[in-house]
């Protein structure tokens, strides 16, 4: 009973690393509000190098997580690698008020990106470690809570500089630098780094940070979730098109930072009382994050008003705030305790690829046939996604793996 009574109250660090997400979000998605706008109204970039920019980008955080991860089960250390990751992108923000072409914002996006990916695996992993089992829905889904405040708010407040100053999307790049400096510094100052009880890897064994008896220490299950994972990624393309939609409809540039606002709202509203939920629930949050998934893709389809966008947008952070935090709790449900960093940063690796995928194909069906097509085929591909439910395990409880926490 101890430790059910301990696993309803977040652990600390739970609370700060979600702080510390919140802070970088403010900035990031100032910055990734206003960006797609900029490149197309300002730096004169089509729809199709917007879906490249924005999948590359999360691909490249995709690929070096796997390194990351696997670095932190070696290394038996999370936090100097999530403090790396951190401020790197922080030390990326003042590049983007400089930008004058298409190629200097990918870069800084790729840097920034880099930067996720470095903290993101042993981010997660720290998350793990600090939770008990049966309790890690809840856990992921505050975190990414807080993680969602901080996108709530980046976007209101590129909204408010954007109409005050005329549209004025360098000054919001630049007051987007403020806050990842302050996440930085509640990593170092508040975030402590729980202890890594289970046997570690060590830094010495193997030739790279990935062995393939690493990966063979992955069992079944773990590779069954990466599937369903990918196919929900196939159907959930980067943001950025909502964006784009709410601009062919008519809505003023000043006021498009509104679209992400809604979305990250209804986002943060739902992502802790969902993961709570899915501790006891998980097929059924899944489900029904990807059901509400599809009426978004359909409003976002045929409204051809300001306010369809907007509910399509609010369904769509719904989608997010069920099955995001789930996955990544399911992940570390299914994952052998001493190999949680690789695990994470293996999943984000292959999902990164399907997110590049569905970047890619969501632009050039934007460019060719225009955007009802490219939410009709997101709603297509999550059919694909409910049909592989079955391979989710219907419990909170992890598997037992070559090593457990004692």
């Amino acid at each position: 009973m101890g430790e059910t009574r301990r696993s309803e109250r977040p652990p600390s660090v739970v609370v700060a690393l979600g702080v510390v997400s919140l802070l970088m979000d403010v900035s990031s998605e100032m910055i990734h509000g206003t960006l797609p706008l900029f490149l197309t109204t300002v730096l004169g970039a089509g729809a199709l190098s917007v879906g490249l920019i924005e999948g590359v980008a999360e691909a490249t955080a995709s690929i070096v997580k796997v390194f990351a991860g696997a670095a932190s089960d070696r290394l038996h250390r999370r936090k100097p690698l999530v403090a790396l990751g951190y401020g790197l992108s922080a030390l990326t923000k003042p590049l983007f008020p400089l930008a004058t072409s298409v190629w200097l914002v990918f870069g800084a996006r790729f840097a920034d990106r880099v930067g996720k990916g470095i903290r993101g695996a042993p981010r997660d992993a720290m998350v793990a470690d600090a939770t008990v089992d049966g309790a890690r829905g809840a856990a992921y889904g505050l975190r990414q809570a807080l993680d969602t405040v901080g996108a709530f708010l980046g976007p209101a407040l590129a909204l408010v500089v954007m109409a005050a100053s005329g549209d004025d999307f360098r000054l919001v790049f630049s007051i987007a630098v403020v806050p990842a400096v302050a996440s930085v510094a509640v990593l170092v100052l508040a975030v402590r780094e729980p202890a890594i009880t289970h046997p570690g890897r060590g830094t010495s064994s193997g030739r790279g940070p990935i062995r393939a008896a690493d990966i063979r220490g992955l069992e079944a299950r773990y590779w069954l979730v990466v599937a369903f994972a990918t196919a929900v990624t196939l159907a959930r393309f980067s943001e950025a098109f909502l964006l784009l939609r709410a601009e062919t409809v008519g809505l003023e540039r000043a006021y498009a930072p509104l679209v992400l606002i809604v979305m990250n709202a209804s986002y943060a509203a739902t992502a802790y009382p969902l993961g709570r939920l899915s501790d006891r629930r998980r097929r059924s949050v899944l489900a029904g994050g990807v059901a509400v998934l599809v009426g978004s893709d359909l409003a976002l389809a045929f409204g051809d008003r300001v306010p369809w966008v907007l509910a399509g947008s609010a369904l769509w952070g719904v989608h997010m705030g069920a099955t995001q935090g789930l996955l990544s709790a399911i992940v570390a449900d299914v994952a052998p305790a001493d190999l949680r960093g690789t695990a994470f940063g293996l999943f984000n690796l292959v999902t990164g690829v399907a997110l590049l995928a569905a970047s890619v194909i969501a632009g050039a069906l934007w460019s060719a046939l225009g955007p009802r097509w490219t939410f009709v085929a997101g709603a297509a591909f999550c059919g694909l996604a409910l049909s592989g439910l079955v391979l989710i395990p219907p419990s909170g409880r992890r598997t037992p793996g070559r090593a457990s926490p004692s």
